[in-house]
């Protein structure tokens, strides 16, 4: 396998990039995106994040009693979005609620919105208890790489009101090592800087996640033998994840 390379293209691409405010999206052209079940033909997700999205659900005994509400979004559905939201709600509303198009998670393919099955589903904020099948896909959902992405007590940080319906794709070792510190995405960044993390998976791979900053070099980085994956931020470096065999 050919080494990781840096680059600025890299910088917005991965399954960690941090969407808010602070830091928007290019107009970039759509991840490979597939649908998340059959039964709901217009909701899409990046290709991985679909698959296992199916996993857990299966997992979680939430076939037909928790539905997809919204995943992928174009920009122009994004913007729609927020306009009707900000004229129905108003923008105290909108704001705490709906993210401005270019600042939103889901026109990654990475974010989904999930809701309780078996009646009236409120498109903007589904109710997903924590109870049954829907809390029982929240208790699994690091297992296949999904953390809830704007947890309550962390509004400060994310800028986002709590949503208990939301959960982001990043990968299984960094949503574990997220839920295990009881961290938002924009905190992890500066966990990983203050040094390298390590998990044992449950299938015995050991996996260390680290920090590359990013000084505007295009380079390739030496590894030792390994699978390995490099997400960018979004903001001002990479996260390079190596998966070894446990000793």
């Amino acid at each position: 396998m050919s080494a990781p390379r840096l680059s600025f293209s890299q910088l917005r691409r991965g399954p960690l990039v941090l969407v808010n405010r602070e830091h928007s999206l290019p107009g970039t052209a759509a991840p490979e995106l597939q649908r998340v079940w059959d039964g709901a033909p217009d909701v899409l997700l990046e290709r991985r994040a679909a698959e296992l999205l199916r996993r857990c659900v299966c997992a979680a005994g939430g076939w037909g009693k928790i539905v997809p509400v919204s995943g992928w979004r174009s920009r122009a559905e994004q913007q729609r979005i927020w306009d009707d939201t900000l004229e129905k709600e108003g923008e105290a509303f909108a704001r705490q609620f709906v993210a401005l198009p270019g600042c939103s998670e889901h026109e990654t393919g990475l974010a989904i919105d999930l809701g309780q099955g078996g009646g009236a589903v409120d498109f903007i904020r589904p109710a997903f208890p924590e109870t049954g099948a829907c809390g029982a896909f929240r208790r699994l959902a690091a297992r296949y790489g999904f953390v809830l992405r704007y947890p309550e007590g962390k509004e400060r940080v994310t800028g986002i009101a709590h949503e208990p319906w939301h959960f982001r794709y990043v990968g299984v070792p960094h949503a574990r090592l997220m839920e295990e510190a009881g961290l938002c995405l924009e905190e992890y960044f500066d966990f990983l800087r203050e040094r390298p993390r390590r998990c044992v998976l449950e299938n015995g791979l050991s996996v260390t996640a680290r920090y590359v900053p990013w000084d505007g070099m295009a380079r390739e980085l030496e590894l030792p033998e390994g699978c390995w994956q490099l997400s960018g931020d979004n903001a001002s470096g990479f996260v390079l994840t190596v998966w070894e065999m446990a000793a």
